[in-house]
């Protein structure tokens, strides 16, 4: 069995090339989301949305994963010296494509604004998912109303959309709106 594939870099704020996580929050302000349990795909070291989500008063709650060694370190850091902000986001290393779904609970909103950028063929050996079964596996997580949020403008976008909307088509969601640099879903009533 190999050993689990993790991202070998780090993110910080990088608004210019990637506003993904900006757009994440400025959305769900916009449409006032409102306590509601928020999954997140992609930390970064900056941890916006957890910040943001906790800093601006929605009573959102905010659950991250990152595969980075070096995003990790920074929620540690970041838990140590704001524990105010710890409490409604928790971040965790591990690689999205081995979740096991009996350990999440239900999700208001599911940003996957990095789907297909880091699947590799590496995964196969330890069971990881495909990029349309974990979108699946967080379609099961989804309570009824709920968000799926995809950044269009990923470097893996090109790959992405057509597992996007094949899943939308066979899952009965639609895409209700582009908000800036994100496509939003929802299950069709």
């Amino acid at each position: 069995m190999g050993k689990m594939s993790y991202y070998t870099d780090f993110w910080g704020m990088n608004y210019d090339i990637c506003p993904c996580d900006v757009h994440v929050t400025d959305y769900l302000e916009a449409r006032n989301v409102k306590d509601s349990n928020i999954f997140h795909f992609g930390t970064g070291t900056h941890h916006h949305v957890g910040i943001r989500c906790h800093e601006n008063g929605s009573g959102n709650r905010v659950l991250g994963i990152t595969a980075s060694v070096e995003e990790a370190e920074a929620y540690v850091k970041l838990a140590i010296e704001r524990p105010e902000v710890s409490k409604s986001y928790k971040a965790f290393f591990g690689d999205i494509y081995v979740l096991e779904p009996k350990l999440l609970p239900n999700f208001d909103a599911v940003a996957l604004v990095h789907l297909c950028e880091f699947r590799a063929p590496a995964m196969d050996e330890y069971g990881g998912y495909t990029d349309r079964q974990l979108i699946d596996l967080f379609t099961e997580k989804l309570n009824p109303g709920g968000h799926m949020i995809f950044y269009t403008k990923s470097m893996a976008w090109d790959r992405a959309q057509p597992v996007v909307e094949a899943w939308a088509k066979d899952s009965g969601f639609e895409k209700t709106e582009e908000f800036k640099t994100l496509a939003i879903y929802r299950k069709n009533k």
